[in-house]
This record gives C-alpha cells, structure tokens and sequence, in this order.
C-alpha cells in the first residue's frame, strides 16, 4: 500500500460493543511497531490508522484478532490472465500488495492464480482489476463478487447470525426454566437439564469463552471476561453437583444444580446483544440515508451523441451526463442544455426546489423534477459535495465528546473492579453464610458478574452523538466533531458575517427613477443589459422581466464604464457618471438628487441614457435574506448576544442593522480583525459562536468556539468551520442550539441511568438486602436486568430522533 503521504486507513471492526472494547483495541493499536496515528471510531465501527510501512496494516489487523475482536476483510481468489513468467507473477503480486486497502497478497504462478485479503471499505475487486491491468496483465472478476462485497453485506450476515443463535438459544432454555420451576422431581431431571444447557454455554455462548481468553492472554477483561467467569462457574458447579451429589449429602446438604442460570444468562445477553445491533443500526439510519441519495448507474451522451448506461464508478469528470425527469443526479457538475427544477432538500433542508439553467450548478443526491437536461460532470467519486457530506457526518460520529474522557477512565477499571466485589461478595458469604454459605456465595459471586455492565456505560454518549449528528445532517445542519454539538449549548454571543450570510450575497435592483415613464427605453435598457457581461447587468435583467427583447445595432463594452448601443440610428448609454459626463449627456435635476440619495444610503448607481441627456438612475444593493430578521429575532430571545461585522462601509452597516433589529454592528472591518473581536468577547468570559461565508471569515472562525460556515459559501470556510448550514438560512442556527441542549441533556440522563443502574444492581446482587429482609436476586434475573440496561440507553438515545 502506498504510505508515502501517511493516507488514513480505515479498518472496519466487528464485535467492538462499546467505548471499553474501543479502548482496548486502542491499546493493542499502541504497541504494534510501524503505526504513526490510531483512533478508534466506535460509531463508524472501525480504526483509522495512519502506517510508516504497508506490513504495519496486517499487523495491525492480527493485534485486533488477537485480542478476541474482528477485522471486516475480504479474502478471494482471482485467476490472473496473461502472465507469461514467474516475474510477471511477481511484478502482478507487488503491484496488487501495493495497492491502497489491501493487507496481503500473492500470485502462484504455477496456478496462475491470486490469492488477496482486503479492505472492503476501501478498495474492491475492479479496483485490483485495474491495477493489475495498468501493468499489461488482467483479472478475471464474476459481476456477483462485486455485489457481495460490501460492509453492508458482512454487517446483515453478521446480524443474520446473531439471530440464529438467539432463538436457539431461548428454544433450549425454556424447558431448562420450566424443569427448574416446576418439574424438579421428575427422574432425570438434572440430566435432560445438563442436556439442554450444555450446547447453550458450550456452544451458542462459546464466542465469550474464546474471547475472553484471548483478553486474559493480554492481560485485559471485558464484557466477555464477565459473561465468561459468571455462567462458566455456574456451569461448572451444577456439572460437579450433578456428578458427585454425596459429596454434599454427606455434610447434610442438599445439592443443588443451576443449569437454567447458566442457560438463561447467555439467552438473554445474545437476545440483548441483538435488540442493540438492531436499535444501532436506527442510529446510523442518517448515514445510509444519505448514501443511499446516489443513483448506481447514469446515461453519459457518447461523442457521437448516443446514449450510455454507464456505472457510477465509470464516470470520469468532463462526461456529459443526461438527466430524465424524476431522476436522481448523479454527480456534481454544471448544466449545459435543457433546464429543470430540482429538489435539493435532501441537501440543505430548503423545501423549495431550485431552478437550474445553463451554467448553474447541480449537485449529487438531488432529485430533478419535471424537466429534463444534460450536464458536464465536474467532480466525482470522492470529490462531490454528497460524498463530502457523508465524510463529515461520518468524522463526526466517530469524534468524541469531552464528556466522554471521564467515561473512558471509569470503562478502563470496571471489569477488574466488578471481578474485585464478586470474589468479595463470594468470601463473606463463606465466612458468615453458615451452613449453606459456598453455595451462596458462588451464587452472589456470579449474580454481581452477571449484573455488571460496562456496555451501558460506554454505550451512553456515542450513541447520543450519533443520533445527534444524524439528525442534524438531515435538517440540513453539518456538524463536524461532537465537541462543538455539546458546546454550542453554551454560546451566548454569537458573530454574524454580513455579507452572503445575513444578505443574499448578490445584487439586486432595489430602486429605479425614469425620467419620462415609457416602454419603450424600458425596451432598450433590457435589450443593453442583456448583452452586457457585467455583473450588475444581470439584476437589471432580473428587474425589468416584463419588457420586450429589441435589436441593437453596434453593441459596444466599455470597460470599467459600461456599454453603448445604436437603435434606430440614436446612441444609447449605460453605465456610471464618468460614461455620461465623457460624452457631454445632462442629467435632470431630480435624477440627481435620487441619486445622491442613494449614494448616502451606500447602493451602487447605474445612469441610463441617450445621447443627449439621462433618461433614468437605478439603485443596485445586496438584499436581506428573508429569513434573517426571524433568525435574529429567535436568537436574541434566547438571549444571545448578536454582532454583525461587515467590510462594508458605516453606512450600509447601520441600515441592515437598523433593518434587522440587529443592536451591535462594526462595519470596515478587515478579516484579520474579526478574529481580534472574537478574542475580545472570549476575553470578557463569553462563549462565542462565528458565522461566515467567505474566504474573509476563515481566520476569525477557526478562532471562535464554535464555527458555523454557510454551505453557499466558500469551501475553505466549511473546511475550517465545526459546523455547516448547507442551505444558508440562519434560522438554522437556532435549531442547531436546540439540537445541541437535547443531545447534551440526551447524553446526561444516559449517564446517570447507567451508573445508578451499576450502583444499585451489583450491591443488591452480593446479597446486601439478605440481613435486611432476606432478599437475594435470582441471577436468570439479574441477566435480563444487564440485557435490558444496554437497549435502554440505546433507546434513549434513539428519542432524540423525534423531538422537534
């Protein structure tokens, strides 16, 4: 694998449950010589890992099995076509080994055959086969080997097993729990007990015992070390009780078997296991929601103009694609014929669909409507604003809140602690349960081994994040890490950008004045306007829609001053003062003075006029969105403090602050100085949150506590900023609060749940109620109680989704 610029690689998890697991896997990660960078991603379910060298990688794949947990890859056999020599053998294995994602391979030139293991997530079989085919041989791949070998695919089949394993194992149980309650005199009642149990412990449960020997070997223990020592002991002791009854006969006892427990406890954590794989899966519905956006295969138009159904992988930037109504597109680009309107809401959470014309941008996973256009693919694959979009989502939910730092310590000393109070609770049963004191003991030692669950703990603030950024994305809010999504809860003075985020950010005609009312310079204003190139040409398109298109003779540019055109052999002029008072035109007095009036309020001012004299003025200036004055309203409710600061001059600062309500505003501010007054209010205590748009913005957002970027604006700025409105509407920052207060509060009420739950289960477990009122808790129970504190977080967390 090329690791010349340290690429991140992306190892995909099985079995790692909760942040515990993560932790472990994080420490086997540490000590694996050649990895530079390691993080586990307990969400994404995977490792990134940054390699000095491409042995690193299998490596680090053998530490994660080593310590009883899964690596995703796939292992397959390719025939190799073309190879004429043991060094074509050769030079086709180095090539594949080199490959990004891929952990071993080697070509037997004797069966001509390649044997590899990789990556499903990052590179698949028609990768290899390209790889191998820009070295002059070729792969021969079956169309169904693609198909199969998606995460997707690994993840249902896993699922698919758990599944099995769980209805088999509650069918076994059962008659074990009624022969134990209700038929414990039948003859063999011990033995059909043994008979039912031992494939549950023995088999169905067998994936605990291997893994938490595989834990113990390197001195670690988790939730399998727990499961493993609880019903094994009680497994064991029933099997000595059933062989050797005397033993306790003889010191006046009665021997009893605890099958059903053994049974019951590993039913009800596969069952519970189960419930969480199919509520984390709710979790992460955002994600696959948004993957799910991009079509799989497209129509490019061919050279000669025939029509291609082509692959999605197969489209390179520069092809012509062509859309039909109702169809999803494909990848972002720009339309070049035909017009449509297209449904962009799955992006930014805007319900109106957008008309898209020649030249305007068109974007992955939204959906065309009526119309029908072809356009010219400018990026693909990776580069799309969709995959963009689910890269962040994705960082995000693997990203850790600080609140979590305090969970990981407690996850870190649990098992051992837990491992600490059974054998505690075992020794005082012996020494003051009297007669019957080893058989409650062994059974206390095992209820608290049982109870305890380290899941429930590490389940807690993941699965909140998750759900949290999930939702986020799908109201059109982007947000990058979960430290931002629990801090911006405490925002109370937030920075606002003016231009492109409390305007529109283009011009628009917002005041005209004629000298003699009448269509027809309406006609001719419209016809200049349209084949001018300037800018502020297209708003005096865009205002004057009504009027009619004329022939121009003689259209002439001039730059830096406007255009001139001939109509029916008269001279006719637009642009600003220098054009006209260059060729001698006069300007009545009343346009003069709407013009100067303007000019206070700082709009641009464009003249319209013959070659004799100024037929009339417009005014030209960035329009508030209609969205910001509500969004500024709803944020000084909830009692922030709002600055705007603009480049612009006083003057049209105080008029959009006047006009939005706005109470705070600077304006000629250069964009080093805007992270100085993000400093400034950091420095008199408050939490400050940063909205921009532009390149401008990127020093003072990265300085902010939290950083909101508009998704119409500039790329640099979502890079730097922890948070993006894709549709540029600022009511969404409001709701980006709110979401941020519920999951807090989301993550909170989990954390308190599962350490109560701990607190109050394992002491009642070791029997402490027995003195008070003889109570001592069945430990089938006490197996349920473990499976249902997990799902119950997950639950919890799962709520989030349908608060408003």
């Amino acid at each position: 694998m090329a690791t010349n610029n340290k690429e991140t690689i992306y190892l995909p998890l099985e079995d790692v449950e909760s942040e515990h697991c993560a932790l472990i896997v994080e420490k086997g990660l540490a000590q694996v010589k050649g990895i530079a960078t390691h993080k586990v991603e307990l969400n994404n379910r995977r490792a990134a890992i940054t390699v000095d060298n491409s042995e690193a990688i299998g490596e680090a794949v053998k530490a994660i099995k080593d310590l009883g947990y899964g690596v995703s890859t796939i292992k397959n056999t390719f025939p190799v076509i073309g190879m004429t020599c043991a060094s074509c053998a050769s030079s086709a294995e180095s090539i594949v080994k080199h490959q990004e994602g891929v952990i071993n391979a080697s070509v037997n030139f004797a069966t001509g055959n390649l044997t590899v293991e990789y990556l499903p997530n990052m590179t698949d079989a028609s990768k290899l086969q390209k790889a191998v085919q820009s070295i002059g041989y070729d792969l021969l791949i079956e169309e169904e080997n693609k198909q199969q070998e998606t995460l997707e695919t690994i993840h249902a089949e896993k699922f698919q097993k758990l599944k099995t394993k769980t209805v088999w194992a509650i069918t076994l149980s059962l008659p074990v729990v009624v022969i134990a309650m209700f038929f414990m005199d039948i003859p063999y009642a011990n033995q059909i007990m043994w008979a039912f149990s031992t494939p549950v412990v023995l088999w169905l449960g067998r994936d605990f015992f291997i893994n938490a020997w595989k834990q113990t070997k390197h001195r670690s223990a988790n939730m399998d070390t727990l499961v493993a020592l609880s019903t094994g002991i009680a497994y064991l002791f029933s099997v000595f009780n059933m062989l050797f009854a005397d033993f306790w006969h003889q010191r006046g006892l009665h021997a009893h078997v605890y099958f059903e427990a053994a049974a019951v406890i590993v039913a009800f954590i596969l069952l519970g296991k189960l419930l969480e794989e199919k509520a984390k899966g709710n979790t992460s519905s955002a994600i696959k929601k948004l993957m799910g956006l991009q079509p799989k295969t497209v129509i490019v138009i061919q050279t000669d103009g025939t029509e291609k159904q082509t692959a999605i992988e197969d489209v390179n930037a520069g092809d012509v694609i062509l859309v039909k109504p109702g169809e999803k597109i494909a990848v972002d680009g720009m339309v070049t014929s035909g017009s449509s309107y297209v449904d962009e809401s799955m992006l930014s959470g805007e319900p109106v669909p957008v008309l898209k014309k020649e030249n305007e941008k068109v974007f992955a996973g939204t959906i065309n409507q009526k119309g029908s256009f072809q356009f010219k693919a400018v990026k693909v694959g990776k580069e799309t604003m969709l995959a963009h979009i689910i890269k962040m989502v994705q960082d995000a939910q693997g990203s850790k809140a600080p609140v979590q730092k305090l969970v990981d310590k407690i996850a870190g000393i649990f098992v051992p602690v837990v491992i600490g109070i059974a054998i505690l609770a075992f020794i005082l049963w012996f020494v003051l349960g009297g007669d019957n004191g080893i058989v409650q003991g062994l059974l206390a030692a095992v209820t608290v081994l049982v109870i305890a669950c380290p899941c429930a703990l590490g389940l807690a603030t993941p699965t909140a994040i998750m759900v949290g950024v999930g939702k986020g994305a799908e109201k059109g809010i982007l947000i990058k890490d979960a430290e931002s999504l629990e801090l911006a809860k405490k925002v109370d003075a937030i920075i606002l950008d003016k231009t492109g985020t409390i305007t529109e950010g283009r011009p628009e005609v917002t005041g005209v004045q004629w000298l003699n009312n009448d269509d027809a310079s309406k006609d001719i204003l419209l016809s200049i306007e349209k084949q001018s190139e300037h800018p502020l040409a297209e708003a005096v398109v865009k205002h004057l829609d009504g009027a009619a298109i004329i022939t121009l003779t003689q259209f002439d540019s001039i730059t830096g001053k406007g255009a001139k055109a001939d109509h029916n052999n008269e001279a006719y002029f637009v642009g600003n003062k220098k054009l006209l008072a260059e060729n001698n035109i006069t300007i009545a007095e009343q346009l003069q003075k709407q013009a100067n009036e303007w000019g206070k309020q700082s709009k641009t001012v464009i003249w319209f006029a013959d070659s004799k004299q100024a037929l009339s003025v417009l005014a030209i200036s960035d329009k508030i969105k209609e969205t910001s004055v509500e969004a500024i309203r709803q944020m000084q409710e909830m009692g922030i403090d709002l600055y705007m600061l603009t480049g612009d001059n006083e003057a049209t600062a105080k008029a959009i602050a006047e006009q939005t309500g706005i109470k705070h505003y600077k304006a000629e501010v250069l964009p080093q100085h805007k992270a100085d007054f993000v400093k400034e209010l950091q420095s008199k205590g408050k939490v400050v949150a940063m909205v921009g748009d532009g390149i401008n913005d990127s020093t003072a957002l990265a300085t902010a506590d939290v950083s909101i970027a508009m998704g119409k604006g500039s790329d640099i700025a979502m890079d730097v900023a922890k948070m993006t409105i894709i549709s540029s509407d600022l009511t969404k920052i409001p709701q980006a609060i709110k979401l941020s207060k519920q999951t807090v509060a989301t993550i909170k009420q989990n954390l308190f749940w599962a350490f109560i739950y701990n607190l109050i289960g394992i002491p009642i477990a070791a029997g402490i109620l027995y003195p008070i009122n003889g109570f001592l808790l069945n430990p089938m129970i006490a197996g349920a109680a473990m499976a249902l504190s997990s799902v119950s977080v997950v639950t919890n967390s799962l709520r989030l989704k349908w608060k408003k």
